[in-house]
């Protein structure tokens, strides 16, 4: 088979709901992938930032293969002995009393949102059925109904009504609009990505998370962080809420804690709020499974181990400078913080982003438009000097000649 007859094969069979780049992949290592007729590639996607640690990591295979021999799933009708460390390890890791593993990251935000509206109705004694969440235009938070619910992107929620009720929507980056938002009563939860990712590497200005965390303190209202994207290393810090040493309410945390290898996500919060959820009203039957914790563990002690807050931040300027340094007509913006970034493409000669990351897979590098106007570029947090200058040869290569 070659790469046709896989794409004919998926869209045969498959649901239509992605419009995946022309390339059919079956092999992964550190920053590399390999399409089936052998072509290697540089991966700037990481999988939606999920493989910081790079694909196929040793350490990661291991753990994943010693801990299949022996124990896979138990569900949290019994005890396992591997859930108790993951729990330790991670609130030791993050500084919070309480962890509630999860498996997706939609899962991870509706598990946040559960426990911000019982602590809005047990602790800060909202009427029932009355608490808000403020969230911000612009977000991503995942696909479920709750979650489009409180989505600005018509392609997220368009034809998905009727829609779950409970949210303000404001301007991200606007700390007026939010103080507004925040004075209402019967407001529980602010819920914010640190840099909106999928959006398209929106940046807010230096000081506007310390001021939300104020705000939030100052209402009574819970900070939520959706680190599922942002998290583990990926912006120069462990989080991207470090930058301004905010610490969330209630953390979030999927993606990169698998290092693509299993789907894990989970939310962080000290007992005031995690407690406020009792036995049978939340859970999931594979969330805390021994193969995820041993997975999650290895997966951080990886980014602690190979420096990798370092060696994003140090790539990401490298990405940045080299970048604005070029001069393309077709680069309209060039924004991040480490090894998340973006660039704004001005469509020229009737070619767009679409165009421009078919250019950079012929050229070796793997990249996907946003929003029609943006690509995203989000290298495992492994790569290093040698490896981005030659994927920005690449890049820049692709950009040449397609300005043709």
């Amino acid at each position: 088979m070659h790469t046709n007859d896989y794409i004919n094969r998926e869209l045969r069979y498959g649901a239509h709901n992605y419009h995946p780049l022309p390339v059919v992949l079956e092999k992964g290592k550190g920053v590399h992938v390999w399409d089936v007729e052998g072509k290697q590639y540089f991966d700037f996607l990481a999988s939606y930032s999920a493989v910081n640690q790079g694909h196929c990591h040793p350490r990661l295979v291991n753990a994943i293969t010693q801990q299949a021999q022996k124990l896979t799933l138990t569900s949290r009708a019994f005890y396992n002995n591997m859930l108790g460390e993951w729990e330790e390890y991670m609130n030791k890791f993050f500084g919070y009393d309480k962890m509630l593993p999860m498996n997706s990251g939609a899962e991870g935000v509706e598990t946040a949102l559960k426990l911000a509206r019982k602590w809005g109705y047990n602790v800060k004694n909202i009427p029932e059925n009355e608490a808000k969440i403020v969230v911000c235009n612009g977000n991503f938070h995942g696909r479920t109904i709750t979650i489009v619910s409180m989505s600005s992107d018509p392609d997220s929620y368009g034809g998905f009504g009727p829609f779950t009720p409970g949210f303000v929507k404001i301007p991200y980056n606007d700390t007026e609009a939010l103080e507004s938002a925040l004075s209402a009563p019967d407001v529980a939860a602010f819920l914010a990505e640190p840099i909106q990712a999928e959006a398209g590497v929106y940046l807010p200005e230096d000081g506007y998370l310390k001021k939300a965390k104020e705000l939030c303190n100052k209402n009574n209202v819970l900070f939520i962080a959706d680190e599922i994207q942002t998290g583990i290393a990926r912006t120069g810090k462990m989080l991207a809420v470090n930058h301004e040493n905010v610490r969330p309410d209630i953390l979030i945390l999927g993606k990169a804690i698998s290092g693509g290898m299993y789907p894990i996500s989970c939310v962080l919060a000290n007992d005031e709020i995690m407690l406020t959820i009792k036995p049978g009203e939340h859970g999931s039957t594979f969330g805390g499974n021994p193969m995820a914790a041993a997975i999650a563990m290895e997966a951080l002690q990886i980014i602690k181990d190979e420096k990798l807050e370092e060696n994003s931040r140090k790539m990401g300027e490298m990405f940045r400078e080299e970048m604005k340094d070029f001069g393309s007509s077709f680069i309209d913006e060039v924004r991040g913080k480490g090894l998340l970034n973006a660039i704004t493409i001005k469509p020229t000669n009737g070619k767009t982003a679409w165009d421009v990351c078919l250019a950079m897979k012929e050229n070796g590098v793997l990249a996907k438009p946003t929003h029609g106007d943006i690509i995203r570029f989000t290298p495992p947090l492994i790569i290093n000097e040698e490896q981005m200058a030659d994927a920005l040869k690449k890049i820049q290569t692709a950009l040449k000649e397609i300005s043709k």
